[in-house]
């Protein structure tokens, strides 16, 4: 069975939702964009301090255009992929989450 075998939906949302994601993934790794990051945009003036804003905006674009990869490939390859790659693209994108987390808390911090 192959991905485009579970495709229910018209193929223009796969593409709608790679721009969404490529386009904040651009917005973010050119170190702007800190109020596309949940947790950040809503902490006090204080709590912001404690971070490295850009180095915080580069890493969620570096997280964010992982995920626009995987999408995009899922667009592109839709019938040649099998239909196991959306638990292989899960994964990558549960650990790519968990990784930004990390990396926010430890690496962003001044």
């Amino acid at each position: 069975m192959k991905l485009a075998d579970l495709a229910t939906g018209p193929d223009w949302i796969i593409w709608i939702v790679f721009v969404v994601f490529a386009v904040l993934s651009i917005i973010l790794l050119s170190g702007h964009g800190s109020w596309f990051i949940s947790g950040y945009n809503m902490a006090s003036k204080e709590e912001k301090e404690k971070y490295d804003e850009k180095k915080l905006c580069r890493t969620t674009g570096i997280g964010m255009s992982i995920i626009a990869i995987l999408i995009l490939i899922m667009g592109l390859f839709e019938n040649f992929l099998s239909a196991f790659f959306i638990y292989i693209a899960v994964g990558i994108i549960v650990v790519d989450v968990v990784v930004i987390i990390i990396l926010g808390n430890t690496l962003c911090r001044k």
